[in-house]
């Protein structure tokens, strides 16, 4: 047996001795789980027990078998096992080792999950993109959200350069719950938005620009200096992060609400 194991029986053994309750129980197992695959990953099966998201493999930097490896194990144990970063020369090579697998090649994202995925909590987050070049890092935030549980939906190519465009879509910013709005270049579209939105603003910088944006910094500064209240700032292409942070956003609302 090896030492989480035992580990485990001990817990048990003591729940059911009446020598530790059930809520202290389940605490210690929010740290408890984790799984060695290989001599290079060892999974965190419960870190959806402890923050509400299950552990997402970063694809970048690792091999095609050590992506498999990884996924085959973590499927025992998920219903949705989510790969990162996965270009299509890498997910050619994966979908002979993993059955069952999607690719979603805008957002980069390999995925085993089912069909149809129901949103699994309320609200909607609405994700903005400045323009058409943004676009892997808004579909990375859109796929990963909708992988997650949540309702996403999209409003492409509606940057300051033509704000007419955003203007006249504003029912996706009066009905989201919480945005999202991934801008390059000088990233000034988050602050327009923050000014008519009445939610959560998550600003996400991109790469794209010409040479003075130096690879995402200029956005990603005009973001951190705007002068809009309520927008948080991401890095520099984290589509997933700011994913993330919005299912949180929207997970806590649900938890006050049952309060």
């Amino acid at each position: 047996m090896t030492q989480p194991d035992a580990n485990l029986q001990n817990l048990l053994e003591s729940v059911a001795a009446g020598e530790i309750n059930p809520a202290v129980a389940l605490e210690k197992l929010k740290h408890f789980a984790y799984e060695p695959v290989g001599d290079f990953a060892r999974i965190d099966h419960h870190r959806k027990l402890r923050t509400g998201f299950p552990e997402v493999i970063w694809g970048q930097d690792k091999t095609p078998d050590q992506i498999a490896q990884i996924m085959t194990a973590m499927r025992q144990r998920s219903s949705v096992v989510m790969a990162t970063r996965i270009e299509s020369t890498v997910y050619a090579q994966l979908e002979t080792k993993v059955a069952g697998l999607a690719y979603y090649p805008s957002a980069r994202i390999c995925a085993i999950a089912p069909a149809n995925i129901e949103p699994e909590y309320p609200g909607t987050i609405g994700i903005l993109s400045a323009g058409t070049a943004d676009l892997p890092v808004a579909e990375e935030a859109a796929v990963t959200a909708t992988l997650c549980g949540f309702q996403v939906q999209r409003l492409w190519d509606v940057g300051v350069a033509g704000i007419h465009r955003l203007l006249n879509n504003r029912h996706v910013i009066d009905s989201a719950s919480v945005l999202i709005v991934v801008a390059g270049m000088e990233g000034a579209l988050p602050s327009v938005v923050a000014g008519l939105a009445d939610c959560p603003v998550i600003a996400v910088p991109t790469s794209i620009g010409y040479g003075a944006s130096f690879g995402g910094l200029a956005p990603l500064l005009t973001m951190l200096n705007s002068c809009a209240a309520g927008v948080g700032v991401v890095n520099i292409d984290n589509g997933f992060g700011a994913a993330i942070l919005a299912g949180q956003i929207l997970r806590t609302a649900a938890k006050l609400n049952r309060l």
